[in-house]
C-alpha cells in the first residue's frame, strides 16, 4: 500500500519548518523545488497494492535513491548523512527537521526491487525533463563501456577454495558428517602456492592445484550423495555452479567467474592498464553540444553494433523525439541507418568529398569523443565504477540510476554557478555602495586603506 507523507500545516513554535530556517538560493534547496515530485507518486502507484500496511513515501524513496547515487554513498551511509543534513530533508519532502532515520538501509533495496528496471528508467525520463529543450538534439554520440560487477578477480583456486568453504558450511548446516574434512590438509596444499612463479616452486604449486580441485570434487559429491531429495532443490543453484567450475576448461565459452553471481563476462577493451574486465557491457548515449545523457542502457556481452536498435528505441521513449544522426567509433561497424536515424563513424573520405563536408565529419568526430570523460564521471561520481547490486536486474539498475544522478549533478552544477554570480553581484553592490559612501564624505584615504 503506497504510503503518505503526514500533514505538517501547523507551525511550531520552536521548530521552525525548513522552508524557512534553510537558504532558499542551495542548490539543493532549488533542485528539489524544480523537479516534479507527482511524477514519480503518479507513475509509481502500479508498483504498489491497494491495501495492507502503508509503505514509505514515493517522496522519500526516490529521494533518496538520487542522493545516494549523486553523492556516490552506500545505502547505510545515506540514511545517516540524512539525518545530520537538513537540505536532504528538504529534498526528501520533509517540512519539520527529524531526528529519526528515515528507513533502514535493506528498505532501499525493497524499494528498487519493487520498481525494477521500468522504475530506474522513469527515474531517468524525469532527469532528462528536468533539462527542457536541451535534451532534445538531432545528433548524440554513443559509445559503449563495462560496468564491473562487485567480484574479486577470479581464479580456479580462488573458486574451488570458495566451493570447499560452502560445502563444508552446508555440510555443518543440515548435519552431514563428511567422509573426511581435510581440516589439516588444506592449509597445507594452501601454502604451497606461495611464490609459485619462482622456478623451483612450479611443480610443487601445480601438485598442490590439482590436489585442491580434487578436494573440492570429492567433498561436493560427498555432501550430494548424503543430502536428501527436497534439501538438495534448495541448493540446486550452488551445486549446479560448482559443478560447471570444477569440468569447465581454459578454452570453453560462456565459463562461471564467480559463483553468486552467472552474468559475470570477461571483457577485454583493449586498455593497457587493464586488460580484462569482469562485468557487463553498458552504452551510454549523450547529446552533442549540452552533454546531457539521454540513453543508458546495459547491452549485457553483445557486439556493439547490434545493440544499437535497443539503444536508439530508448533515446526515443524517454525523449519522445527520434535522433536524426547517431555519431559512434570504428567499434559500431555495420549498418549505416537504423530506421530513421543515420549513423556516422569516422572513415576514409571519399573523392568527391568537398573540404567543407572533410572539415564538417572532423568537427563531428572530435566531438564524439567528448563522451569519454563523461563516461569517466559517471563511474568515478557516480557509482558505475564497482556495481554492488545484485544479478541482472543489479546491473540494468544501476545503469540508468548512475546517468541519472549525473543529470541531476549537472542541473546542481548549473543552480550553484547561479548562485555564485548572485554572491558575486552581491559584494559588487555592497562595495559599490561602500565607496561612494566614502567618496561623499571625503574620505579618501581611508578608502586607498580598504581597497588595498
Amino acid at each position: 500500500m503506497v504510503g503518505q507523507n503526514k500533514e505538517q500545516n501547523q507551525q511550531s513554535l520552536f521548530s521552525p519548518s525548513l522552508k524557512v530556517m534553510l537558504n532558499p538560493k542551495n542548490p539543493l534547496y532549488q533542485l528539489a523545488d524544480q523537479i516534479e515530485w507527482s511524477f514519480f507518486d503518479r507513475e509509481f502507484k502500479k508498483f504498489y497494492i491497494d491495501f495492507g500496511r502503508p509503505s514509505k513515501p514515493i517522496h522519500l524513496m526516490v529521494s533518496l535513491l538520487i542522493l545516494k547515487q549523486i553523492y556516490s554513498l552506500s545505502d547505510e551511509r545515506i540514511v545517516e548523512e540524512w539525518v545530520q543534513n537538513p537540505y536532504y530533508q528538504y529534498f526528501s519532502g520533509m517540512e519539520i527537521f527529524q531526528w529519526k532515520f528515515p528507513c533502514t538501509p535493506s528498505e532501499l533495496t525493497h524499494f528498487r526491487n519493487r520498481i525494477g528496471n521500468e522504475g530506474s528508467e522513469l527515474i531517468l525520463k524525469n532527469s532528462i525533463n528536468l533539462h527542457g529543450k536541451a535534451a532534445k538534439e538531432k545528433e548524440v554520440l554513443i559509445d559503449s563501456t563495462v560496468q564491473e560487477k562487485n567480484i574479486t578477480y577470479p581464479t580456479d583456486l580462488k573458486l574451488q577454495r570458495k566451493i570447499i568453504e560452502k560445502c563444508q558450511k552446508i555440510a555443518i548446516k543440515e548435519g552431514i558428517e563428511l567422509r573426511q574434512s581435510y581440516k589439516f590438509t588444506l592449509p597445507k596444499l594452501i601454502m604451497d602456492q606461495k611464490f609459485k612463479t619462482h622456478p623451483k616452486n612450479r611443480k610443487k604449486a601445480k601438485r598442490s592445484e590439482r590436489k585442491i580441485k580434487t578436494i573440492a570434487g570429492r567433498i561436493l559429491r560427498d555432501v550430494m550423495r548424503k543430502m536428501d531429495s527436497k534439501i538438495e532443490q534448495k541448493y540446486h543453484g550452488f551445486f549446479e555452479n560448482s559443478n560447471q567450475i570444477l569440468n569447465q576448461k581454459r578454452s570453453d565459452k560462456n565459463k562461471l567467474y564467480s559463483l553468486h553471481e552467472r552474468a559475470v563476462y570477461c571483457i577485454s577493451k583493449g586498455k593497457s592498464h587493464k586488460k580484462y574486465e569482469f562485468g557487463t557491457k553498458a552504452s551510454i548515449v549523450k547529446t552533442k553540444t549540452t552533454g546531457i545523457i539521454v540513453g543508458a542502457l546495459n547491452i549485457h556481452n553483445q557486439y556493439d553494433g547490434n545493440s544499437l536498435q535497443d539503444v536508439l528505441n530508448q533515446v526515443e521513449k524517454l525523449t519522445g523525439k527520434k535522433p536524426k544522426a547517431g555519431i559512434v567509433d570504428r567499434g559500431y561497424r555495420g549498418s549505416k541507418r537504423i530506421n530513421e536515424t543515420d549513423i556516422l563513424r569516422p572513415s576514409v573520405p571519399l573523392k568527391k568529398t568537398t573540404d567543407y563536408q572533410k572539415r564538417k565529419q572532423r568537427l563531428r568526430f572530435r566531438a564524439r569523443a567528448g563522451i569519454e570523460p563523461i563516461i569517466g564521471h559517471i563511474k568515478q561520481d557516480h557509482r558505475m565504477n564497482r556495481n554492488y547490486l545484485k544479478g541482472v536486474v543489479g546491473d540494468d539498475i544501476n545503469i540508468m540510476l548512475s546517468a541519472a544522478a549525473f543529470n541531476y549533478k549537472k542541473m546542481l552544477n548549473k543552480l550553484k554557478y547561479n548562485f555564485c554570480l548572485f554572491l558575486n553581484s552581491l559584494k559588487l553592490q555592497i562595495f559599490s555602495e561602500f565607496q561612494t559612501k566614502l567618496i561623499h564624505n571625503n574620505e579618501f584615504n581611508l578608502y586607498i586603506v580598504c581597497y588595498s
